[in-house]
């Protein structure tokens, strides 16, 4: 039922668990969002950068990357006429879409934005959902560089 490498490092595993669970906490405190999509991909994120900390997902130029392309593919969607419930199913699946061209073409995957542009396309953006997203994604980012080789990938 558990990883064979749990039993060996329990320790990173318990710590970068912590940690993720941690920076989520002051990032929620901090930046606080009333858009729960956002925090769900805030802690996909976090989720990224503390389990896998070597996988190209976890890189800072993914971090930021991604979820600035979310935010640009996810308002630009938003703009887009959608009044009926099949029309922001489109309007939705085209955010998902682009952003995910985007961040594949530039180099800057990072599942948790594809989520981010959803939710924007979903509710729109405004400043502080723009802020919260990339101090979000700064502070994971930091949290990452700062901890650097201590972190060891739990997947």
């Amino acid at each position: 039922m558990f990883d064979q490498k749990f039993r060996k490092h329990w320790r990173s595993y318990v710590l970068q668990s912590g940690l993720a669970a941690l920076t989520v906490l002051v990032l929620i405190l901090v930046l606080t969002t009333q858009e729960a999509v956002l925090v769900a991909s805030i802690g996909a994120s976090a989720f990224i950068v503390f389990a896998m900390p070597n996988s190209i997902a976890a890189r800072v130029r993914n971090v930021l990357g991604g979820q600035f392309f979310g935010l640009i593919c996810g308002g630009l969607c938003y703009l887009l006429p959608h009044s009926g419930s099949f029309s922001l199913a489109l309007v939705c699946a085209l955010a998902v879409g682009l952003s995910m061209l985007v961040m594949v073409s530039t180099n800057t995957e990072h599942p948790p934005a594809a989520g981010t542009a959803l939710a924007l396309a979903l509710e729109g953006a405004t400043l502080e959902v723009l802020v919260t997203v990339m101090a979000s994604a700064a502070i994971l980012s930091l949290a990452r560089l700062i901890a650097g080789k201590k972190l060891r990938d739990l997947v």
